[in-house]
């Protein structure tokens, strides 16, 4: 069965008379009834009973009709669809990113773009750095954030797009609250709020710690930055987190000192599938922030 067979058959339908369809359809009135009537042949009944000179549907025409119009009307809107995904004016983008970047990156970025390109869609995905890769690889995402970026993956390939610096937190009573800078450790004796395992953030701050001499005595584990950030605050222990997750969301928030020695930093990374071109509009969103983030740390 063929789809010209299908509009065909539909234009027929409507005209009830095969000449009427032909000119709309713009072919030959025998091409029409040849179509037709192999149509007719296949499904092993008749669609069409002549009614003086008009055409008028059988029984089971009128059943094929309403699937016929339902599989082409399906058949437009994806066809639509990739057009729209298509059109960097128009489409829509599949982005991932952890929850640290959700803050107040991934708006600032979404933003700045759709000011140029107001008519394009996100559909937004947020993860753990596992999952993230995953939705790349798996094509469920056109672009994703993460940190740190995979040097060699088989599947995916990106590059780095910003390096952060990671700030110490603390109790706003806490002694060293005040200090404009410290040395991690001088929490060596604290209790730790850090993310569970599997979150990206939690090697950063076990490595950085155990690189100034001590293994961090881990007191609280959470899911997402505002965890961290009001565990702290409500004085449950000290924490490191990058500058962009330190976005004031409620009345109680933690001092934010900068760590000397060691410095502490994580890099993000832009990544996507490898074995494939981006869709039209991912693509130039991508080229949007590599221009957008340029070269050096995130301002």
């Amino acid at each position: 069965m063929e789809l010209r067979q299908l509009y065909y058959f539909v234009k027929v339908a409507k005209k009830e008379h095969v000449t009427q369809a032909a000119e709309e359809l713009h072919v030959a009135q025998s091409a029409v009834s040849r179509q037709i009537h192999q149509l007719e042949e296949e499904l092993g009944a008749k669609l069409f009973i002549q009614k003086g000179r008009n055409l008028q549907l059988t029984p089971v025409g009128q059943l094929f009709l309403k699937r016929a119009e339902v599989i082409l009307a399906d058949l437009e809107r994806a066809v639509a669809d990739v057009h729209e995904f298509l059109n960097p004016e128009k489409g829509e983008i599949r982005l991932a990113f952890p929850h640290s970047l959700g803050i107040s990156l991934i708006p600032e970025v979404v933003s700045a773009f759709r000011k140029k390109y107001p008519n394009v869609r996100f559909r937004f995905k947020q993860g753990m750095y596992p999952s993230l890769i995953r939705d790349v690889v798996k094509g469920e995402v056109d672009l994703a954030f993460v940190s740190p970026c995979p040097e060699h993956h088989e599947y995916v390939k990106g590059e780095i797009v910003l390096t952060e610096e990671l700030f110490a937190i603390l109790p706003a009573n806490h002694p060293l609250a005040g200090e404009d800078a410290i040395d991690l450790v001088q929490l060596k004796d604290e209790t730790f709020v850090l993310f569970s395992p599997g979150y990206s953030l939690r090697p950063i701050v076990t490595d950085a710690c155990r690189e100034a001499g001590f293994d961090p005595i881990i007191g609280f584990e959470g899911e997402e930055t505002d965890t961290i950030r009001g565990l702290v605050a409500a004085g449950m222990g000290v924490s490191l987190l990058p500058e962009m997750a330190l976005y004031p969301t409620g009345h109680m928030q933690p001092a934010k000192v900068r760590v000397r020695s060691p410095r502490v930093t994580r890099t993000v990374g832009l990544i996507y599938r490898s074995n494939e071109k981006l869709p039209l509009v991912a693509r130039v969103f991508h080229h949007f922030l590599l221009h957008f983030f340029g070269c050096g740390e995130y301002k």
